[in-house]
């Protein structure tokens, strides 16, 4: 017999199935046995009736459930990889294949957390944002999706092929190559790019997706690293005073496994800084142990998404007098003057302990060292030519920097 009872109160099948799976999630237990209603069955990884399938077998896909709620009707259920996270971000991803009918509905079920993604859908006609119906409390959302081929996710799909992408594009250059710096828990290389002369005494650190979800801050980083690279390429950027050591991707196997914010250790990367009990951020730490004699950040940029645009900096008196000329030099005159992309600089103290990259570089280098927030629903294309514009604008701000450091 197995392990996971089936209920015999047909009346609340409904209510059982979903509190069944619930605590299979945190068990690791067995939804498969569950009872759906009407008599259909419920699926682990996966569900199917005669006309729809969901599933959950791509890079990328979150680690959901699904249940068969009717033939066109189903429930996500979504849930973090760990204990509650610090800042929810409810990621879901899924796969579907529906026969021609009637719309098909999905309801994402939030077991922590709160709706926060509107459900983006790409098909091969291209690619839909979608209002769903949220509920009062925040804790489900519902919408339909047409007959078709698609996939469904809570912020557009950028896995490990978009990356390689963009080492590609930058190695075709001539000015930057990628080398593996250290592997996952799961044996994933976290890569590096770098950019400039490895004998550069001052060196600028660029990391990105501590945190699966925030993709935003990834396309972000994308358009931005891509014009250091031009700038690189047209000697706008003298390689020999200065390098660019790029990890876009820091946590590859929470992006691979639609982690909504840890690795596969369940830690926030972004709390690990100075511990480096996890081989992610060890591998960094490595690297600039590795540096040489001569060689030092001298600013460092961390990519992430929050719900509107902003930088978080130092405090008004945790920083001297370069570091507020560069400040200011940088971002100070550009936050309405960017078209379609507003943003506020948020001066924060670098909480002594926190374990975040920007209390971590600052302490340990006494170096600008900034977040890159991006809205989670900003605009891509406001976002890529923003990012642009602030790589261009970084460049005299940071030869004002060294000149004065």
């Amino acid at each position: 017999m197995s392990n996971c009872a089936r209920s015999s109160d047909r009346d609340d099948r409904a209510g059982r199935a979903l509190l069944g799976v619930a605590l299979a999630l945190a068990i690791g237990g067995c939804a498969p046995s569950l009872v759906a209603p009407e008599g259909l069955p419920v699926a682990r990884d996966a569900c199917a009736t005669a006309s729809v399938t969901i599933a959950f077998d791509f890079e990328g896909a979150s680690q959901s459930r699904c249940v068969i709620e009717g033939e066109r009707s189903f429930a996500v259920l979504v849930s973090p990889e760990h204990a509650p996270p610090i800042n929810p971000s409810p990621w879901y991803a899924f796969r579907y294949e529906a026969k021609a009918g009637d719309p098909v509905t999905v309801r994402l079920d939030y077991l922590e957390g709160k709706h926060r993604y509107r459900p983006k859908v790409a098909s091969s006609e291209g690619s839909v944002v979608i209002e769903p119906a949220v509920s009062a409390d925040g804790k489900s959302a519902t919408f339909e999706l047409p007959a078709g081929v698609g996939t469904v996710s809570g912020q557009e799909l950028f896995t490990s092929s978009r990356y390689a992408g963009l080492a590609s594009r930058l190695a075709a250059t001539g000015v930057a190559h990628s080398e593996a710096i250290g592997l996952s828990r799961d044996g994933r290389p976290v890569e590096a790019i770098r950019l400039g002369d490895e004998n550069a005494a001052r060196v600028v650190l660029l990391l990105g997706r501590a945190h699966p979800p925030e993709v935003s801050g990834a396309v972000a980083m994308e358009a931005f690293v891509e014009e250091i690279g031009s700038l690189f390429a047209n000697g706008s950027i003298d390689g020999a005073r200065f390098q660019f050591i790029v990890i876009p991707l820091l946590n590859p196997d929470g992006v691979a496994r639609g982690h909504w914010r840890a690795n596969l250790g369940g830690r926030d990367l972004n709390r690990d800084w100075g511990d480096f009990t996890q081989p992610e951020t060890r591998s960094v730490g490595d690297l600039l142990n590795g540096l040489g004699e001569g060689r030092s950040p001298v600013l460092m940029v961390d990519f992430h998404s929050t719900r509107e645009n902003l930088f978080y900096v130092q405090g008004e008196d945790e920083t001297d007098a370069a570091e507020e000329r560069f400040l200011s030099a940088w971002l100070g005159s550009r936050t309405e003057s960017i078209a379609g992309y507003p943003f506020t600089i948020e001066r924060r103290n670098a909480n002594p302990g926190s374990g975040t990259s920007k209390n971590w570089f600052h302490e340990t280098y006494d170096i600008p060292a900034y977040t890159y927030e991006v809205g989670d629903e900003t605009d891509s294309t406001a976002t890529s030519q923003a990012a642009r514009e602030l790589a261009r604008g970084l460049v005299p701000a940071l030869e004002e920097l060294a000149a004065a450091r």
